[in-house]
C-alpha cells in the first residue's frame, strides 16, 4: 500500500507493511491511512484467535471514519477540548475515544469477544504541523537527518517502572513482563489517550510501528535500515525481514510517512 498527496505547501510519500512473524498463527496488527486528509493509524490487537484482529481493524476503521466524516461536514465534532494541545490533537483524542466505544460495543454484542482490545498510534499531518495520539506500546518515531526520536511514551508496566526509576532501561528490555500494557482501546468504557504536537520539516520521516518491530530492532538499527533502503516500500520490506531474522516473535507492522 503506497501513495502520495499534496498537504498545503508540503507533500507526503507513504508505504506500509504488516507481517505475521515467525511464531504467531494469525496477524492481529492492522494499519490504514487517508493521505488526502493527512491521517495515519496503526493498531496492534490483543485477545487471541480472531478477536485481536477484530479490535485492531475496528480501531483503524473508526479513526479513519471519524476524519472522513469531519471532512464532509467541514468541522470536527464538538467535544471538550484539552487546552494544552492543538485542535488537531484534540480531534485525534476524540477519534480514539470513538474507536474505544466501537470496540466496547462489539464486545458487548458478542460474549466471545470479551477480553479483546488493541493498542493504537495515530498521526495527523497538517502542513508542517504534526499531532499524535496513542494508547499502548505501539510507537511513533520521527527521523530527521541522521537522528531518530521516539515521539510516544510506551504505556507498559516495565516502561512505567523505568520512568519511576525502579528499573533500568537495559533491564526493561529483558523483562518477561514487557507484554503487560497499561493503556489500550476496548479494555474499559473510557480511555485516556496521550496527545502531543510536533513540528515537521521537509525530508522528515515518520515511522508508526507495532512492538513486533521494536522488540527485535534497536532505534539505531531501525535508523540504519531506513537510511540504507532504496525507497519507503523497500524500507518496510527490510524492516520486517530484519525483525523476522532477529526472532519474529510477534506480528510486525510498520507505516512510513516521508514529508517532501
Amino acid at each position: 500500500m503506497s501513495g502520495d498527496t499534496e498537504l498545503r505547501s508540503l507533500s507526503v510519500e507513504v508505504a506500509g507493511k504488516t507481517d505475521v512473524g515467525r511464531v504467531r498463527a494469525n496477524n492481529e496488527d492492522c494499519f490504514g491511512y487517508d493521505a488526502a486528509l493527512g491521517i495515519f493509524v496503526l493498531c496492534d490487537g490483543m485477545g487471541g484467535e480472531a478477536s485481536g484482529e477484530v479490535a485492531s481493524e475496528l480501531g483503524v476503521s473508526s479513526v479513519l471514519s471519524f476524519f472522513r466524516q469531519a471532512a464532509e461536514k467541514g468541522e470536527y465534532p464538538a467535544a471538550e477540548p484539552i487546552a494544552a494541545v492543538s485542535t488537531g490533537a484534540n480531534a485525534l483524542g476524540n477519534a480514539l475515544r470513538a474507536a474505544n466505544l466501537a470496540i466496547c460495543n462489539a464486545v458487548a454484542a458478542d460474549a466471545e469477544k470479551i477480553g479483546m482490545g488493541t493498542t493504537i498510534v495515530a498521526a495527523l499531518v497538517e502542513g508542517d504541523s504534526l499531532a499524535i495520539a496513542h494508547a499502548g506500546d505501539s510507537r511513533i518515531y520521527r527521523i530527521r537527518e541522521n537522528t531518530i526520536e521516539q515521539l510516544t511514551n510506551d504505556h507498559s508496566l516495565v516502561m512505567e517502572q523505568v520512568r519511576r526509576g525502579l528499573l533500568a532501561p537495559e533491564q526493561a528490555e529483558q523483562s518477561p513482563l514487557q507484554h503487560i500494557i497499561t493503556r489500550a482501546l476496548g479494555v474499559a468504557e473510557t480511555v485516556n489517550p496521550e496527545l502531543a504536537d510536533w513540528e515537521l520539516e521537509r525530508q522528515d520521516t515518520l515511522l508508526l510501528c507495532s512492538d513486533g518491530l521494536t522488540r527485535h530492532l534497536s532505534d539505531e538499527q531501525i535508523l540504519t535500515i531506513i537510511a540504507n533502503s532504496s525507497s519507503l516500500a523497500a524500507a518496510c520490506d527490510d524492516l520486517t525481514a530484519s525483525a523476522n531474522k532477529a526472532g519474529g516473535s510477534d506480528n510486525i507492522t510498520c507505516l512510513l510517512v516521508r514529508v517532501m
